[in-house]
């Protein structure tokens, strides 16, 4: 049900807003956004680093509309592109209405949470509300030893949690929540997502909906396409290479001639890698790599956009692409 389709409950302001989601690489973020979107607008890879755009995710509800914004993970910078990607998570968090601090279970708190914790500590208007995410991976003991760290943590450094809610995007459709640890820790238990939903909305600003009823992302769709191909690419590469991996949609044009019940969408698309040694990996022998990387986007990209594809993918060199603004600049960044 969309929240231009239904009024809010009587006596209940609407609410319109939108939260952001932060942490260090690979906690959870983009999964989570998936999770309470209800689909797939963030890709998400098991290696740090995989988000490069702000994504943003449209919750309907009939009481409110929230707007999730993904951002990449905060990091120390080694190169150029590592210093922009933390540009675009510090002007995030400066526009948006809640803040949620995703912290793994099933990882003790370490020196990037501090760091990003004691950032946040600086942004004193901003509600914040601390998310355990993955708490599938662990036990009550475990999870009840994080809640009361994360706690201390905020009291550490003056950041009063609106809420510590323990999530896990993995197991929301089961219902699996270990909440009952939870309880006396500021977290209200429970894995289901729409939990958190329930938990943010409050902290929204009242308005009428922000998009139309039916969108679920403002990211343009050669974007997404892109973004689906390199989550292909990212997958079963060697350590070194998921950094050095980009996507660009050239063209996206309806195949002319085809009758209107058989449409097809012919996308040229280029992957970019740094060094010509890269090239082979991402090609593979006879070529196979690559062409599994087009059959795994493709099935992604017909269910995004509703159509048959026709995927013409082809590698290419942008010599240290990472470093140049130059090439920073023509692949988007």
């Amino acid at each position: 049900m969309s929240a231009l389709s239904s009024p809010a409950p009587a006596g209940e302001p609407h609410r319109a807003g939108f939260a952001c989601f932060v942490g260090r690489p690979n906690a959870g973020k983009s999964t989570l956004t998936n999770a309470l979107v209800g689909t797939k607008v963030a890709i998400t890879s098991t290696r740090p680093q995989t988000t490069r755009h702000t994504v943003r995710g449209i919750v309907h509800r009939p009481d409110a509309q929230l707007v999730l914004v993904d951002t990449p993970g905060l990091h120390k910078p080694r190169t150029l592109l590592g210093e922009r990607l933390n540009d675009v998570v510090r002007t995030t968090w400066a526009e948006v209405d809640v803040i949620g601090f995703c912290l793994p279970a099933d990882q003790k708190l370490g020196p990037g949470d501090r760091f990003i914790a004691g950032e946040l500590a600086g942004i004193k208007k901003t509600p914040k509300v601390a998310i355990v995410t993955k708490t599938d991976l662990v036990d009550s003991q475990q999870l009840a030893e994080q809640l009361i760290a994360i706690d201390r943590l905020g009291t550490e450094l003056g950041i009063e949690w609106a809420e510590i809610i323990p999530v896990s995007a993995v197991a929301a459709e089961k219902g699996a929540g270990r909440g009952s640890s939870a309880e006396g820790s500021g977290g209200r238990g429970a894995g289901q997502t729409g939990l958190l939903a329930d938990l943010l909305v409050p902290l929204l600003p009242q308005g009428p909906a922000l998009y139309p009823e039916g969108d679920l992302t403002d990211e343009p769709e050669q974007v997404m396409v892109a973004e689906l191909i390199r989550e292909a690419a990212l997958e079963g590469v060697r350590d070194e290479l998921p950094h050095s991996i980009a996507v660009v949609v050239e063209e996206m044009l309806p195949r002319e001639d085809r009758p209107a019940d058989r449409p097809l969408l012919d996308i040229h698309a280029n992957v970019y890698i740094e060094r010509p040694s890269q090239k082979g990996i991402i090609i593979g022998p006879k070529g196979a790599r690559l062409k599994e990387v087009g059959s795994k986007s493709r099935k992604h990209i017909e269910a995004l956009l509703g159509t048959p594809v026709f995927l013409d993918l082809h590698v290419k060199v942008a010599k240290d692409w990472q470093r140049d603004p130059k090439q920073l600049r023509k692949l988007g960044f």
